[in-house]
């Protein structure tokens, strides 16, 4: 998902950070009737507050077969709840195995750009949930994030300072609010992972800038990306960028390689750093 953020994310006085949604995907966001004054630095926005920060999480529960029909494939933790363990080295897939994630992404892309064109004030983000989920299954996939260590929902929505991993629920998007959506579609054995940032109705200038920042921080850091380019490469390209335009990069929250596993090698730092290990052919 993209690296910065509105919260811990992406901030331009690190010392005033805003209230974080929560340390694991196990928190529902709701707004207060009244949100607290917040340091205009950051602009206008509806503030997210957690009703946890983990006192409870989501027990794993199989998807039913209304929910999953029977003949899409599941992944290996469809059932229990339990992801497998990250391989140990990094897996460098077969031109074949590129296309058959070239499939899966195909499908994440278009369930990406279904959920962004519903995304206007008054929609909630369950309903855009509900519409992922039913075109993802139409396309014979298993949305990803469906039971993977109990998270409930099909997607992932992060409204405004939620930094990422939300849960979709019945809170209603108002005018002013920014919402990543993270896809990911599982299909003929392989995940394809994406998310983008979309505005509802008028997001203030900073929340503007913010977006755009974003998307190019994205956009430089694919540009670098190359065989034998160091995987260091991609946070010093993003933290360059960021520290040009006055923001930081969250250091709670990592990249990862993908493919037959929903999350595996490598881990990719989007903030400046020094790792060891360089991007081979074959690897995602």
């Amino acid at each position: 998902s993209f690296p910065l953020r509105r919260c811990l994310a992406c901030v331009q006085r690190p010392t005033q950070l805003r209230e974080t949604h929560t340390t694991s995907a196990y928190a529902y966001p709701r707004i207060r009737r009244r949100s607290p004054p917040v340091d205009p630095d950051f602009g206008v926005y509806h503030r997210m507050t957690p009703t946890t920060l983990l006192a409870r999480k989501p027990q794993p529960k199989e998807p039913s077969l209304t929910s999953i029909p029977a003949h899409i494939l599941r992944p290996p933790y469809a059932r229990t709840g339990t992801p497998p363990e990250w391989p140990t080295e990094t897996p460098i897939l077969t031109d074949a195995e590129i296309e058959q994630m070239r499939e899966a992404s195909l499908v994440a892309r278009d369930a990406l750009a279904l959920g962004g064109s519903m995304v206007k004030p008054g929609v909630t983000t369950e309903e855009i949930d509900s519409e992922i989920h039913r075109f993802i299954v139409s396309r014979n996939g298993y949305p990803s994030c469906l039971n993977y260590m109990g998270f409930p929902r099909a997607i992932c929505t992060s409204v405004n300072n939620v930094i990422a991993h939300g849960i979709p629920d019945t809170r209603q998007l108002v005018d002013g609010d920014f919402i990543n959506i993270d896809v990911t579609v599982f299909k003929g054995g392989f995940h394809g992972d994406t998310s983008a940032t979309f505005a509802a109705g008028s997001v203030d200038q900073k929340g503007l800038d913010l977006m755009r920042t974003t998307k190019e921080a994205l956009e430089i850091a694919i540009q670098a990306c190359g065989p034998g380019v160091p995987f260091s490469v991609i946070g010093q390209t993003i933290g360059a960028l960021a520290a040009s335009k006055g923001y930081t990069v969250s250091e709670e929250l990592t990249g990862h390689g993908v493919g037959r596993d929903f999350h595996q090698n490598p881990l990719i730092y989007h903030h400046i750093n020094d790792e060891p290990g360089v991007m081979l052919p074959g690897m995602a």
